[in-house]
């Protein structure tokens, strides 16, 4: 099976549809979405109506679950807090709609896909979380690979036995061993806060027992001036260069 996952679109359509050409260019038998498709970016509406037109499922995300409950809108900063009540204004009561039928967690291809962290929390960040909270977390993971977003940052944690630790994730393929539990940070199609500003995503083959780390170039320009056109906060676009 090989599972394409992204994650932190964050209604950047320019970054979405490049990373679709590229993904056009290999075989895989599923998609996944980790969530964030909206937030930050200018068009939401058009990146949710592209996720429905390619049949790919997603989980939901924190800026998911601060439209469709707004009593988690208090939670944001107040510039991610203004960046969703103008997100709201651009999505469709069809989309608002679609977005309530996203569900923390979701299993793609025999792999967990969850936002934050497993088992199914929305907003926990990976770096947030403690050695026994890590260590009981892939006690518990029944499915040998995890995807996770939200932090905008590439990261792998391996779990063999009673220990774990993390190994640096860059661009390219890495092989990943039989006999381990992973927990795959996948970064952001949409918004990366790496030191990188390309869009990424992975692609997992677990006969070949490969990640494949993509880095896709996009139209930084364009994004930007249509966040700064709609009137989302200037650090919306600043944070893509």
């Amino acid at each position: 099976m090989r599972i394409a996952v992204i994650s932190d679109i964050h209604g950047n359509l320019e970054a979405f549809r490049e990373v679709l050409k590229n993904l056009d260019q290999t075989r895989v038998d599923c998609v996944a979405s980790l969530g964030d498709n909206i937030g930050y970016g200018p068009e939401p509406e058009e990146v949710l109506e592209l996720l429905k037109a390619r049949n790919i499922p997603s989980v939901m995300g924190n800026h998911e679950l601060g439209i469709v409950d707004p009593s988690f809108l208090p939670r944001f900063n107040p510039s991610a807090r203004l960046s969703l009540e103008i997100t709201r204004r651009l999505l469709s009561p069809a989309s608002i709609e679609y977005l309530k039928t996203f569900k923390a967690s979701r299993v793609v291809c025999d792999c967990l896909c969850v936002h934050g962290f497993p088992p199914d929390s929305i907003n926990t960040y990976l770096f947030q979380v403690s050695e026994s909270l890590m260590h009981r977390a892939f006690l518990e993971l029944q499915q040998e690979i995890c995807f996770v977003g939200h932090t905008h940052e590439l990261a792998l944690v391996v779990s063999k036995g009673l220990k774990h630790h993390a190994i640096p994730l860059e661009e390219g393929i890495i092989f990943l061993p039989k006999g381990e539990k992973y927990i795959i940070n996948v970064g952001s199609v949409g918004q990366p806060r790496d030191g990188d500003n390309r869009a990424k995503y992975v692609i997992w083959d677990g006969e070949a027992r490969t990640l494949d780390v993509r880095f896709i170039p996009y139209d930084i320009a364009a994004t930007v001036k249509k966040i700064l056109d709609l009137g989302f906060p200037e650090i919306n676009a600043r944070r893509l260069w």
